[in-house]
């Protein structure tokens, strides 16, 4: 499982094919642990499950799509090229996405008549946001359909329908079973209170932060560096 350098249908959900989406497989594929890289491969079906059901995403830019998904966890990249010391994960993540496709326009120039910068920013954005709904949804087409599908890997079937967005049981089920969630939990808390220890000031103020709390790292504490306390303790 989850050996694939490229994507075949699951579920009915078609992913489509080019070069720079293979090639962007073997590179999140290089860089992640097994459990993200399966994590990944989830959010891209579920996100194309659930955006190709919805009428104002219809004319979205499914290749951006798909590269946003597939890249959009760099910033967890095991080998620590794409990590910075100072920089949230999502943004670190971007950073590297966007740099990669300016690589690969080099190596290959054919490639700079589709990747204006403009398109380099919604993949940039997309990726920056994707942990961030209340942003994310009201953002371009690619942007929402990227958070949907890495939201839906979290929140499942009955979590999406809370919010108004159908994927099915069966969908869930058949992408599963082709990359297993297993160590996604461990591996995602363990990742998060990692940020926590590494780099605490990216995450006073995001929902890294509530991992830090809940799971007690030591020595971490972001009372008195929050927005809020800025607010509080400002002089009326």
């Amino acid at each position: 499982m989850a050996a694939h350098t490229s994507l075949q249908s699951l579920a009915g959900i078609e992913i489509p094919f080019s070069p720079l989406i293979t090639a962007a497989l073997t590179l999140a594929k290089d860089r992640l642990e097994s459990w993200g890289y399966n994590h990944i491969c989830r959010s891209l079906y579920f996100g194309f499950a659930i955006a190709d059901r919805m009428p104002d995403l219809q004319s979205r830019d499914k290749e951006l799509h798909a590269i946003a998904v597939i890249l959009h966890d760099l910033g967890w990249d095991h080998t620590g090229e794409f990590v910075s010391p100072d920089k949230r994960f999502e943004v670190d993540g971007a950073e590297a996405a966007r740099t990669w496709v300016r690589e690969q326009i080099k190596l290959q120039p054919e490639l700079a008549a589709d990747w204006d910068e403009h398109r380099l920013q919604r993949l940039w954005d997309a990726i920056a946001l994707h942990t961030t709904p209340s942003i994310a949804w009201y953002k371009e087409e690619e942007v929402k359909a990227t958070q949907l599908g890495i939201f839906a890997d979290f929140a499942g079937p009955e979590g999406m329908a809370m919010f108004g967005f159908e994927l099915k049981a069966g969908e869930w089920a058949s992408v599963c079973a082709e990359y297993p969630r297993s160590g996604f939990k461990d591996g995602v808390v363990g990742m998060m209170c990692g940020f926590c220890r590494s780099k605490p000031h990216t995450t006073w103020d995001t929902f890294m932060g509530d991992f830090g709390d809940e799971m007690k790292v030591e020595g971490y504490e972001r009372k008195g560096k929050r927005f809020a306390d800025l607010v509080l303790h400002m002089a009326a």
